[in-house]
């Protein structure tokens, strides 16, 4: 499976609400959990999140615990290579198209009919 590197330009109604309002209910906790998998030598922190239970990763966020329309599971690029979410050819373009983990967090959105990375910006403190 390929998974397009840009963000949709569907993104923008649909999902950018849910995913924005539940993001700064869980962002303290992603950017929390960011530093943490590269200070434990993983680069590329990746968050799946779902509304339904994916498996990638492993759960941080449980939707139910924060009052959420999502799941969050946190992850890394390895893992996403292993897996083929990302395929091995196109590791040099995730890499180029990854943004400051201090600043932005790496989404990958999984929904019914709709799959893709996505970089929010944590709110400023």
């Amino acid at each position: 499976m390929e998974i397009p590197m840009n963000n949709d330009p569907e993104l923008s109604g649909k999902y950018l609400g849910t995913i924005s309002a539940d993001f700064v209910n869980a962002a303290d906790t992603l950017k929390e959990a960011s530093y943490q998998i590269r200070k434990a030598g993983f680069s590329y922190p990746i968050f799946a999140i779902s509304k339904e239970v994916v498996p990638i990763g492993q759960l941080l966020i449980d939707k139910y615990s924060l009052q959420l329309e999502w799941n969050y599971f946190a992850s890394f690029m390895d893992e996403f290579v292993q897996r083929e979410l990302i395929a091995k050819e196109k590791v040099d373009d995730f890499v180029s198209a990854y943004k400051d983990p201090d600043e932005f967090c790496c989404l990958f959105v999984v929904d019914k009919e709709f799959t893709r990375f996505v970089f929010i910006p944590y709110p400023e403190d």
